[in-house]
């Protein structure tokens, strides 16, 4: 769902504030966009890749850590505020955590799990933001599907690193230190 103050005045942070605490909403170029929390497969498909991805980068238990792996933080990234489903900063760019509600530093890895309310802003909208902030790599997880798209930024142009489905084995950039099956993240 798009919503905007009118055709002339650009939504707000106190806009964003308003929402219900049952949906998620992000500014997106002077827009509001809300959609609902995300539905059982998506949010299992969320949680069992910040396993995977969380347990060896952030923790460090079975690969290298070095990362703070973090489910739906809300990026504050110019006049844009997003919330990926999974974003990742290395320690060395981010050595502490901040201590507001929000990050202003472009994390080095999204990951959007795609539900249909919110393939198409991740893919156009969000795609572009990520690229302008620098953001290094880029997932996408499609539960309906059973994929994965791997990005990294190289250039300022997105580059396919891995196209996945189904069972695969997931030995990915920047989380290559590890393999995982990709079939775990569906019921």
């Amino acid at each position: 769902m798009n919503i905007s103050r009118s055709e002339n005045q650009a939504a707000t942070y106190e806009d964003l504030l308003k929402v219900p605490a049952n949906q998620v909403a992000e500014l997106i170029s002077g827009a509001l966009y809300t959609h609902p929390r995300p539905a059982p497969r998506h949010a299992l498909a969320l949680s069992h890749l910040t396993m995977e991805v969380g347990t060896p980068f952030g923790i460090g238990r079975g690969g290298p850590g070095g990362w703070w792996i973090l489910d739906e933080p809300e990026l504050h990234l110019g006049a844009d505020v997003l919330v990926p489903d999974i974003a990742g900063w290395r320690r060395n760019r981010l050595p502490v955590l901040p201590e507001t509600t929000y990050f202003e530093l472009a994390p080095d890895w999204v990951c959007e799990v795609h539900s249909p309310s919110t393939r198409r802003i991740d893919r156009f909208e969000k795609l572009s933001i990520y690229q302008r902030e620098k953001v290094a790599y880029l997932w996408f997880v499609d539960p309906d599907t059973r994929g994965l798209e791997a990005y990294e930024l190289r250039d300022n142009e997105w580059v396919l690193l891995a196209s996945l489905k189904d069972n695969d084995k997931v030995c990915v950039a920047p989380f290559d230190a590890v393999t995982f099956s990709l079939g775990v993240l569906w019921p």
